[in-house]
This record gives C-alpha cells, structure tokens and sequence, in this order.
C-alpha cells in the first residue's frame, strides 16, 4: 500500500479504563485487514488508524473494534471527506439523526436496511449518539429516501445540517451522569452495609441492620448493578485472552461478596471463620466508581483547549447577495462570497479583504497580544475579532479548509499520538496482569528461598495476591486474614495511572503549546524537542523579512547606474525570487524603461539568466565563475559589501561584467533575542545561506550566531542537516519556503514559520502561527516541562505499584503490625489516576518565558 491511497480515520471509543484495553483494541486493529497502522490513545479514547481503501472502510474498522467489547462513537476521517474524483461522480455524504436506538442490535437493525438501499455507498450507525453518517451517490438517491429507508425499519430519522458536532463532550457527560448514578446508588447502599458490619464502631445500629440476610439484599444491586461495568469489563479482557484492571476489581470483590453470600447460606461450614465481607466488597466498588467519575471529569479538563478552539468560530456569516446584505449559518458560505463584518463582530472564515480598513484582534490564533492593522489584499482569518473599521472580504477557505480547523485537527492528532516514552508504560501494563500464571509458580520458590525482600522484586505482577494468599495460609494465619490479603493486593494493583500518566501530560501540553500560538504535530515531536542540540535557521524570510532592498549600485566605467540597474531589472523581471523582486521595485522607483527579455531562466543557487539583444547574467559568484565571466577587477568593492552583510549581485552583459547591485534584507524583530535564549538554553545555533562565507559571517557576528553553512544550493540544505547529524547532534531546521521542506523532513524536528508556504508548513513537525522567532525557544522549553511532568506522573504511578501492592501483600505485618484494609486499598487505587491527572492539569497554568 503506497501513502497515496491510505487514508486515515480517528474512531472515538467507549469503555477503556486502562492502558490494556487500549493495547487489546490496537492488537485487534492491527491484525485486521488492509491496516497499516493503529494507536488507540486510552487518555482521549480514540483511535487513530492508517488504511487501503482498497481492502476495507470505515464500517469494518469499528466493527473490529466492537468485536473487542468496546462500543464506538464515530469515525472522522483526518483526510479531506470526498475526493475530487467522488465528487465528480455526485457523491455526498450527510448525518442523520435516529431516534429511538438503545443498543447494538438497533443499530444493527439500520445497518441492515441500510445495506439493502441502492446508491448507498458507505454508512456508519452509532447507537450512543444517536446518529448515522452516510455517503451516498446523489444521482441515485437523495436524503429524503434515506429518511424513508430508516423509518421503515422501525426508528425516526432527520438531517443533521450542522458540520461540526462536539461528539466527545457528549459522551463524557453521558459517561458522568452514569458514573454519578452509580455512586450515589452504591453509597446510599455501602452507608447501612458499613453500620451493620461494625456496630462496635458507631456505638450503636438497629439490630435489623446486623441482619445477614438485610446485608445480602443491600450489597447484590452494589455488586452486580454499579459493579456490572467490572464483569463487562472483565468478561471482554476473558474473551480477548487477556486481563485488565476490571478483573483484578471484579476477582477482588467477587471473592468477598461470595465467601460472605455462603456464610449466610450454609454457616456451620465456616464455624469460628464464619465472618461477613460485605462491607467490603460494596465500599470498594463505591469508592473505585467514585475514582473513575472524578477521572472522567478531570480527563475531560485535559482536552479544553480543543474546545476553547471550537468555540472560537462564529455560527453566522454576512455576505453580501444581489447587492444587499444576507445574514446566513457559517456553513453556508462558499468560496467566493463577500462577507461584511463589521465593528465588534468575528470574522467568520478566511479570505482577503476587498475593501475598507480596520484593526483585526488575531491573538486567539496567532497569540499576537497587539491588533493587526488590514486593508485591501490583507488575508483576514476566521475566528478572529474586527475591531475598528468596516471590512469587505472575499472568502476563500471554508469548513475544514479555515485555519482554524485546521489547528483543531492538528492539535487534535498531536493529542491522539503516542510519544516513544509511552511505549514502556504500555508494555508494562499491558502485561502487567496476564503474567499472573507464569510468575506465580516462579515466585512462590523464590518467596520460600528469599522470604519478604522478594515482594519488592515482583510486586509489579498480581502473582503476588495468590501467593500471599497461600503464604499466610501456610504460616497459619486464618482464612479470614488470607482472603482480606488477596482482596487488597489484587484491588491495590491496578495500573491505572501508570496508563494516564503520559498521554494526559502530551494532551494537556499540546493543548498549551496551541494557545501560544504553536502547533506541535505529535507527540513524539514533543518530547524531542527538549533533546536538541542544534538550532539551523534558513537566512532569507526566516532570520530575515524576505523583503530586501537595493542599498548599493556599482556600475563599471562607461556604465551609468541606471543602464546597470535596467538591465538587472530586465532579467529578473520573471523571476519570483526576492532579490530580483528588489531589483525590479528600484526600476520602478527610478521610472526606468523595463523591457521585455527572452529565453528567462532561474538557475536555483546561482541567479538567472535571459536574453536581450544580448545575454544577460544576474547572479552570485558561481553563475560568474561557470560561464568564465571575470571580476576580478571589482572583488575588492565585493567584498567590503559582503562584509556588511548584504549580497553583492554581480550582472554581466554580452560577456562582460558591468556591475554590482548590492542587496540587503532586514532582520526580523526578535532574531537577535531568540538566538540568545537558544545559547542560554544550551543550544548551538547555526545560519544556512546561499550567499558566501562573507555575508553569512556578517549576519551571524551580528546575531551571535555559532556556526555558518555558507555557499548552500537549496538541494544541499538536506545534506547539511545529515552532516550535522553525522556528528550525533540533535537538529532543529527553521525554514518558511518551499525549498526549505527537504530540510524540514530530514531534521529530528522541522520547524515551519507560519508565514511560509503551505509545503514548509505541512513538512515541519512543529509550526509557529506567529512570525517571532522566540517561539523556537518556547516550544523546547514547553517540550522540556512537558517531559518533567510524564517524569513526574512515571514515578508516582511505578512507585505506587511497585510500594502498595507488597504493603497490601502483608510485608509489613510481621515486623509491624501493619496491613492495608481492602477498602483503604480500593481508595488509594481510585485516587491514584486522579492525582496522575492532576499534576498534568497543573500544566495550565505554564506562561510563556518570552512573553
């Protein structure tokens, strides 16, 4: 399968309570046809997958997917919807809303009436939501007889016109009013249970209340109503030949409500050990509900900064239709419209402006603090606020083509993604359960041999409940003691935050990195930022504006300046580059006749070359020295040029040399400050240049620049990135242009100006909206905390396994006293995943250092 025809969707998914769901659901993926790639991302419960069309869509994907267990929200494609080849045909594709679906066989039911409607050319039927998204050939069937088919089947149906559906937020909050009803049912219930269960406790409770039976009653709807999630959960892990957090819960407090539910039954078997765990196996489940419910909330805050983007655009459009203004919804609006927008209002997409002026807040896209001064050929973006004046504009990118979409869907993918340093997080909780066979026939002949000390060797594996069950047994602790040990070890080493711990810090990071206007592309491009060595900046439109101007004009005996400067200007008059730009705005300036020139050709790296009357050459030394053209005679005036830092453009006419124009570019406002942050941070700084040795010098002595790569054609750009890499240095490459994307790809990490070109853009990994150079420096320091915050959650969540589950175990029984009650365990595991959540929500409130 070749990238040109894989396509990639993003798949929300529902169910997932650890990190060995998400690597079940991958696995599953994986292994289906036509797949190239999966990554199911547990913190944001999606999965993102690369696939050939040709061998599968859409509708088999999720329904691998359910076949793990897992329900499903709906697939986005991170591609264009339709091609321009499905377009042609009359394809379409629209969503509908049906009424009346409660479960996965209602949906199959409209999957089924679906698949028989001719012109239907793929569906998607999500039952949660509600909703069916359908691409259908529009020469065949329209979506009224859509509608009709639905409704046949048995449910209601209408369009959904809106384009874009905050489907997460949705979910998440159907997610938390289950979550909150489960608690509150699980702790009207566990309160009585726990009064009956310890009446020495609270000095007093109504002997109705020590009443097994009464307990029995009130413990089953805690265990099989707000537990039922942990036996789904379990019974999905069993039938995918695994195991997860759900079945060490559902083992742990399975074991406590049946030993319990037989004392009840048959009493005289258990004699002195006949004792009730109830109490347990409710409040454990209770509290482990209200863990996921503040989990939920807390991963929810996680993925704010989408939402505060989504929230940016506007819901209206002004555009101006047989001359008098329509107000219409955003989605309305086509290429080509002119949109009004007036004093205070926010334009609505992206375009640029016919007519009138006025200051444009930008600061919600580009995090620029200051207004933005338009007027007519200015491009104006959508979602940013017109302040002052009356602005006309004419719309040229609409939906998923604004800016603003586009950020989302970055932002979006970069949070979707898996930084390498998550890769041991997984594998370890990937197998930290299903290990349990193998390492408990190890550990119980290493536990005889070692005794305690064992515990902190292979606490990691849930072996250990089985064999500290049998150990205390085997000491002659009771029964009762044993079982209480087996319950805390498997409740307390779920690996919860060990899964949360770096998907949530990438999550809220990139988030972060978007509001200071910096788009990081993926995670693995966050975390290496940090680990640079060299910074590379392109010279022309990167350090400097890319607008040069004609300082100085050298013409030779018996060749007036102006002959000079129009014959430069002659040649470079097709030229698209900006020192022959330069040259030709100097003509205009000084009213000179600018003829008409043959046979024009931009040789990239050296100059151009034309033909008038006679051939023309403009260009740097090595256009000179190739076509023999002597300048001897001038080097001296060079070089005092190039020692300034400007370019000396040597023009040759019918073999001659016959001058210099000299061109200087100016350096963008913070090139000089950003350079020395990079130093203080460590870095070595490099410029690349097309101009010789001379120039880039100049420029890098003024600039505090370390190492110049001079004399470089833009097919080179990419070798010298190699070269450094040679040397085993971390490279950066910040470029704008489109001779700049080799670079960009061959770099460890790609940084694309946002003023660039659309090519730079889509090559480098990150991208600065702004055109300020500092924010090189804010994403390596934004990537560097983002780092120490997974640092961070890594160690509490390794920490909190590797430590409670030999405390829950009973090592410190023996030499203290000291044993962990079930329940204590089953809290401190709730609030594990909460606190791994926390400290990466402790991210918000990073500032900028620059700012």
């Amino acid at each position: 399968m070749t990238k040109d025809n894989a396509k990639k969707i993003s798949i929300g998914v529902t169910g997932m309570h650890c990190a060995s769901c998400a690597l079940t659901i991958e696995r599953s993926l994986s292994h289906a046809k036509g797949v190239k790639s999966a990554n199911v991302n547990f913190a944001n419960e999606h999965a993102n997958i690369e696939f050939d069309p040709a061998k599968t869509n859409e509708t088999e994907l999720m329904k691998a997917v359910k076949k793990t267990g897992y329900g499903v929200i709906e697939a986005t494609e991170n591609n264009k919807e339709l091609e321009v080849g499905e377009a042609k045909k009359g394809i379409a594709t629209a969503k509908f809303k049906v009424i009346g679906m409660h479960s996965p066989h209602c949906a199959g039911i409209v999957s089924r009436a679906l698949s028989k409607v001719k012109g239907i050319v793929k569906y998607d039927v999500d039952f949660p939501n509600e909703r069916a998204t359908i691409t259908f050939n529009t020469a065949i069937i329209d979506a009224n007889k859509i509608i009709k088919a639905i409704k046949n089947s048995g449910y209601e149906a209408f369009e959904e016109k809106e384009e874009f559906v905050d489907r997460e937020k949705k979910a998440r909050e159907h997610e938390i009013n289950a979550l909150k009803i489960k608690f509150v049912v699980g702790a009207i219930l566990s309160i009585p249970i726990f009064i009956g269960s310890f009446p020495e406790f609270f000095g007093f409770a109504p002997q109705i209340l020590q009443n097994p039976f009464l307990l029995l009653v009130l413990a089953t709807p805690v265990q099989f109503y707000v537990g039922w999630q942990f036996y789904r959960g379990a019974w999905i892990a069993l039938r995918n030949f695994t195991a997860d957090m759900n079945t060490l819960i559902a083992v742990g407090t399975s074991a406590a409500y049946i030993y319990s539910a037989a004392v009840v039954f048959v009493p005289q078997i258990f004699a002195e050990q006949a004792k009730l765990y109830f109490d347990t196996a409710a409040i454990i489940i209770t509290l482990i509900v209200l863990g996921r419910l503040f989990e939920a909330i807390v991963k929810g805050k996680t993925s704010e900064a989408i939402k505060k983007l989504i929230g940016l655009q506007a819901k209206t459009a002004r555009i101006l239709r047989n001359g008098k203004e329509v107000e219409i919804p955003i989605e309305q609006v086509k290429i080509g419209d002119i949109v009004v927008v007036r004093p205070g209002e926010k334009i609505p997409v992206d375009g640029i402006v016919v007519s009138g002026f006025s200051a444009v807040d930008e600061k919600v896209i580009t995090g620029e603090s200051m207004p933005v001064d338009k007027k007519a050929g200015d491009v104006v973006i959508g979602a940013t606020l017109n302040k002052s004046g009356l602005l006309k504009f004419r719309a040229t990118k609409i939906g998923k083509d604004t800016m603003l979409m586009q950020i989302i869907k970055i932002v979006e993918e970069a949070q979707a993604s898996k930084a390498p340093i998550q890769r041991l997080a997984d594998i370890v909780s990937g197998y930290f359960v299903p290990a349990v066979i193998a390492i408990a026939i190890i550990a119980f002949a290493l536990w005889m041999l070692l005794g305690f000390s064992f515990l902190f060797a292979l606490a990691i594996f849930i072996a250990v409940a089985i064999i500290a069950f049998a150990l205390w047994m085997l000491l002659g602790f009771s029964f009762l003691f044993a079982l209480a040990i087996f319950i805390a070890v498997l409740i307390i080493a779920c690996p919860c935050a060990l899964g949360l711990a770096t998907p949530t810090a990438i999550m809220v990071g990139s988030g972060k990195a978007a509001e200071h206007g910096i788009l990081i592309k993926s995670a693995e491009a966050l975390e290496t930022a940090h680990k640079l060595t060299t910074i590379v900046f392109d010279k022309t439109g990167t350090l400097t504006k890319g607008e040069p101007a004609v300082t100085d004009i050298v013409a030779v005996k018996g060749i007036g300046e102006n002959e000079l400067l129009r014959i430069a200007a002659i040649a470079e008059y097709a030229s698209e580059h900006p020192l022959g730009e330069a040259i030709i705005k100097k003509a205009r300036q000084r009213k000179l006749r600018i003829s008409e020139a043959k046979n024009f050709e931009a040789l990239p790296g050296m100059g151009v070359k034309a033909f008038y009357r006679q051939k023309i050459l403009v260009g740097n030394k090595l256009l000179m020295d190739k076509n023999r053209i002597n300048f001897a005679h001038l080097e001296n005036k060079i070089a005092e040029i190039e020692n300034q830092g400007k370019t000396a453009m040597r023009v040759a006419y019918a073999g001659k040399a016959i001058g210099i124009i000299a061109v200087a570019d100016t350096l963008k406002e913070y090139s000089k400050e950003a350079v020395g942050m990079l130093h203080k941070l460590g870095k070595e700084v490099a410029i690349i240049t097309g101009d010789n040795e001379r120039v880039g010098k100049a420029i890098a002595k003024s600039l505090g620049i370390d190492v110049v790569l001079a004399n470089v054609l833009p097919a080179q750009k990419a070798n010298e990135v190699k070269k450094l890499q040679a040397l085993s240095k971390k490279v950066a490459f910040v470029g704008d242009g489109i001779n700049d994307a080799p670079a960009l790809a061959q770099a460890d990490i790609g940084i694309a100006i946002g003023s660039g070109t659309d090519i730079a853009m889509e090559t480098g990994n990150i991208v600065l909206i702004k055109d300020d150079l500092r924010d090189v420096v804010t994403a390596i320091d934004l990537s560097a905390y983002t780092i120490r915050k997974i640092k961070q959650n890594l160690f509490w969540a390794f920490i909190y396994n590797t430590v409670g589950i030999p405390i829950a175990a009973g090592i410190l029984y023996a030499p203290f006293g000291i044993l962990l009650n079930p329940m204590i365990a089953a809290a401190a595991m709730a609030f594990s995943s909460i606190s791994v959540v926390g400290n990466s929500l402790l991210m918000r409130t990073y500032k900028a250092k620059i700012k």
